[in-house]
């Protein structure tokens, strides 16, 4: 099948088979959350996993649409990919239709030197890459391409392994980049539906390009959130509604019946405060 029929197929998949399961819900989070709004520029930041190549595709058919004018820039970072990585999210962008904008940067070079934390480094320096890369090219905002199943994994991870309440924000402001936003127009996607459309096209993108998780690739590597997913799936066989409820913990919350809670400003007050 040639590059120029993937495409037009998958495109067609997303206004016909997957329109309920992919495009519906992606469009939802944009107008719930007021997402995406007139002469808006985005860069669609495409890391070349299955999510955010998706989420380019789904950004080019709300362009076709086009009921207001807003650009779009579909940003790849490359932090040091190997030669053969680096080629499939070349090829994938050119198969899957996907214009894309590439840069440079040293990220697992320094990475791999830090003795604690590398991944929460490398995620930090990866979101200041792009949001400097958006800014130049004169975008106001970074999409990225987190979807449902990473938001409620978030939650139970921060209560279950950080003592704390709180998730992924679908919309947040950077504090160090004026005039910039971080969008995540996936919120409501299921994975599940994702991997359903990789698998419908035989399509194969990179899982984790990095050599400090070589040989995980497969998703077996035992960390807090693959134990995550798996209490998730184990709850869901007594409870199907396991996934919407953990997601709705976090929009229900009463103040007046927790025992402490910090404002916007980090400031803790307890129940009991005059």
């Amino acid at each position: 099948m040639s590059e120029e029929i993937i495409a037009e197929k998958v495109e067609e998949g997303l206004r016909k088979t997957y329109a309920r399961r992919l495009f519906k819900p992606f469009a939802q989070a944009i107008v719930e959350y007021s997402l995406v709004a007139p002469e808006d520029k985005i860069a669609v930041c495409i890391s070349g996993g299955k999510d955010s190549m998706l989420m380019a595709k789904l950004f080019q058919e709300l362009k076709r649409h086009n009921k207001f004018p807003f650009e779009l820039v579909f940003l790849v970072m490359d932090p040091g990919y190997s030669p053969e990585n680096r080629t499939l999210v070349e090829q994938n962008a050119e198969k899957l239709g996907i214009p894309v904008t590439i840069f440079e940067t040293e990220i697992f070079a320094h990475t791999a030197a830090a003795e604690k934390s590398p991944c929460y480094l490398c995620a930090r320096m990866r979101r200041g890459h792009l949001y400097h890369k958006a800014q130049e090219l004169g975008c106001n905002k970074i999409a990225l391409g987190h979807h449902f199943d990473d938001v409620i994994e978030t939650i139970l991870m921060g209560m279950l392994y950080g003592g704390q309440v709180q998730t992924m924000l679908p919309k947040v402001k950077s504090e160090n980049f004026a005039g910039m936003e971080l969008i995540r127009p996936m919120y409501f996607v299921r994975e599940k539906d994702i991997l359903t459309w990789k698998n419908a096209y035989g399509l194969r993108f990179l899982q984790c390009a990095c050599r400090l998780t070589a040989g995980s690739q497969d998703g077996t590597m035992d960390s807090k959130r693959q134990r995550v997913k798996e209490l998730i799936r184990t709850l869901r066989r007594e409870e199907p509604q396991i996934e919407k409820n953990i997601f709705k913990s976090v929009e229900n919350v009463s103040l007046a019946s927790v025992i402490a809670y910090k404002d916007k400003d980090g400031v803790r007050h307890r129940f009991d405060e005059e």
